[in-house]
């Protein structure tokens, strides 16, 4: 069974930084591709960056640079430096790894999210 734990959420400033963490944890193989999303209050949920096993990011649009997705494959664990925060980067953010465990078998977990909260 595989788990991914996220941390590094919290309350800052318009204007200020986060950085989140992701740890993945369990039988695992090998980690295909991790990614953020966030679900905001009353809004669907969003992909907000991907990284592949081979370090290459991906963004969502909207996020116009202020985001930096970086990860260490050898302790299969995904950051995202959050910088120039504004109101509207108020949600919980959840952290996707799909993986191979050491069966070989293909799956993805989900973690349970981390708040963040970007004050006016």
């Amino acid at each position: 069974q595989v788990h991914v734990v996220e941390s590094g959420g919290g309350v800052v400033q318009t204007g200020g930084s986060l950085r989140l963490s992701c740890t993945a944890s369990g039988n695992i193989f090998v980690i295909n591709f991790m990614d953020w999303y966030r679900q905001a209050p009353g809004k669907e949920r969003e992909v907000v960056a991907s990284i592949t096993g081979g370090g290459s990011t991906s963004y969502a649009d909207s996020l116009k640079g202020r985001f930096t997705n970086s990860r260490d494959n050898a302790k299969n664990t995904m950051y995202l430096q959050m910088n120039n925060l504004e109101p509207e980067d108020t949600a919980v953010y959840y952290c996707h790894a799909d993986f191979l465990d050491d069966g070989a078998y293909r799956g993805e977990a989900w973690g349970q999210g981390t708040l963040v909260t970007v004050s006016s």
